[in-house]
């Protein structure tokens, strides 16, 4: 199951595995979930996870 970074109400980041209805796009990024800071049901919004840069290989010598 994929894991999904939230932001609660009170500003509380965490992950969670259940984030009901994702693909809904008509009711809203928010859902009602379970904060585990706060333990009180909060409206929460996923955060966006940068990506990580790619780490750069070796340097090849050039041809000669």
């Amino acid at each position: 199951m994929e894991r999904t970074v939230v932001r609660c109400a009170e500003g509380h980041v965490f992950r969670t595995t259940r984030f009901p209805m994702q693909q809904a796009d008509r009711l809203g990024p928010a859902r009602l979930i379970r904060c585990p800071r706060c333990a009180r049901l909060r409206h929460a919004v996923p955060v966006p996870v940068p990506v990580p840069a790619p780490v750069p290989g070796p340097v090849e010598p050039a041809p000669r």
